[in-house]
């Protein structure tokens, strides 16, 4: 029975709800022992390794908000975002969406769902939905048990941003909620290419790893000095972009861009899924749905969605290659070293300064430009200047920079040591670091004034 035959139901029949259908689906993937254990894994394994870490002494400084999980509960949720925007998401949209009609065509059950459902369209929304709320309970799993793990293990403290600034508990938790919803966009992205991988590819392993291989591609040419808009346009961006929600002000200019861009690609990759999925001969046995015009009337208008978002991007944004730029170091770094200084200024318990009055500038060159700096890499050096009320002498401060593609830096400290050296810190909640140290630092990309 063709898909246009399947569709009329039959006399004195009626066509299967969408909400049977639903969870007749979701039954279907509930009971495989793959999706429990991925259930099982993501609601207890982050908050078990959060709470492990966060006892340790050596932390994992190379990771965003990795130096502060001694400090509050609210670092180990996000340390968790970050990896599971690069390794974690991904898989599990490829382990749930990726097969969810391909299964069907593994033990050739397409001709009985459509006697009993009698509708491909149907069929379509119901997995479609299924896929769906698994995905989502296992990304409400990473979040909640990450955020119970450390909350559990270091406490509920205050946060420190990544312009040094500190954010009050309840801030902060009303920032790691919202970096985990933005993120939910990327992820619907990479869980309808799956779906359409699994329509188009059938039966092929191909469209298992495809959200997978699609997501790697997008990580490694976001390490690539790509220009701006290229970098925003890309639909996984998302899953970097949250950053800027810890900046104040927050830079949310390139996560909505990163957000929108992710919708969009759900939404075109959905339909064509959905459009070859009702076209699909389901009278063949030999027909799973691989074939070269389904790949190419899948791939294709894809291409066309990012050549489009490159062109609109480009025209909103004025920035122009790598969009890290000599004056936006200067000025992060020197907002970031006010915020932290006085944090330290606290924590030994000197009289408070403000940053209005620490007046701190910074002055920044890459290699041997002096003038005109731009670019990432590991060979940037910036001076950091600042005055103290009643004292006349400018202080001064070293810091060693390595800038990443996407933005981040970390600032090493380079002497004076009684400034930010390595030494021990009391606070009350235990001996700390020294937060002039080494801190984390981001540079937002596109500028925060649109062209026109």
């Amino acid at each position: 029975m063709t898909a246009s035959v399947a569709a009329r139901p039959a006399s004195g029949t009626r066509r299967v709800s969408v909400a049977r259908g639903y969870r007749f689906e979701l039954v279907k993937l509930m009971s495989q022992w793959r999706i429990r254990l991925l259930l099982l894994a993501c609601w207890i394994a982050p908050g078990v390794f959060v709470a492990a870490v966060s006892q340790q002494s050596t932390l994992p400084t190379d990771t965003l908000f990795g130096r502060w999980m001694l400090a509050t509960g609210w670092a180990g949720p996000l340390v968790t975002l970050g990896f599971s925007g690069t390794w974690a998401l991904p898989l599990l949209t490829s382990m749930v969406a990726g097969d969810v009609f391909a299964s069907e065509d593994r033990l050739g059950t397409w001709r009985h769902l459509l006697v009993a459902v009698r509708s491909p369209r149907r069929i379509f929304v119901a997995k479609a939905l299924a896929s769906l709320t698994v995905i989502l309970l296992l990304v409400a799993g990473l979040a909640c048990s990450s955020t119970v793990g450390g909350l559990a293990a270091v406490g509920n403290h205050p946060l420190v941003g990544l312009d040094g600034h500190t954010l009050a508990a309840s801030d902060a938790a009303g920032k790691v909620l919202l970096a985990w919803v933005c993120v939910l966009a990327p992820t619907l992205a990479l869980a309808a290419i799956g779906l359409l991988g699994s329509v188009a590819l059938g039966r092929s392993p191909m469209g298992l790893l495809l959200p997978a291989l699609v997501a790697l591609a997008m990580q490694l040419a976001q390490l690539l000095p790509l220009p701006v808009a290229v970098r925003l346009a890309l639909p996984g961006y998302a899953f970097i972009a949250w950053n800027g929600l810890f900046t104040s002000p927050a830079q949310t200019g390139p996560l909505l861009i990163g957000v929108v861009v992710s919708l969009l690609w759900a939404v075109t990759a959905t339909a064509l899924a959905h459009l070859l999925f009702v076209r699909r001969d389901f009278t063949n046995p030999t027909d799973d749905g691989l074939g070269r015009r389904a790949v190419v009337a899948g791939a294709l208008p894809l291409v066309g969605l990012l050549a489009v978002t490159v062109a609109v991007v480009t025209a909103a944004t004025p920035a122009t290659g790598s969009g890290i730029e000599q004056e936006k170091v200067q000025r992060s770094v020197a907002t970031a070293f006010a915020h932290l200084y006085r944090t330290q200024t606290g924590q030994l318990h000197r009289p408070d300064v403000t940053e209005a009055q620490l007046m701190a500038t910074a002055a920044c060159t890459k290699g041997s430009v002096q003038t005109g700096a731009q670019g990432p890499g590991n060979d940037w050096r910036c001076v950091v200047s600042w005055h103290l009320p009643d004292i006349e002498a400018t202080g001064q401060a070293i810091y060693q920079l390595d800038v990443a593609t996407d933005g981040r830096y970390v600032a090493d400290g380079d002497g004076p040591k009684e400034v930010n050296g390595y030494f021990l810190v009391r606070t009350s909640n235990g001996d700390a670091l020294n937060p002039l140290w080494q801190f984390d630092g981001n540079v937002e990309l596109p500028s925060a004034t649109p062209k026109g």
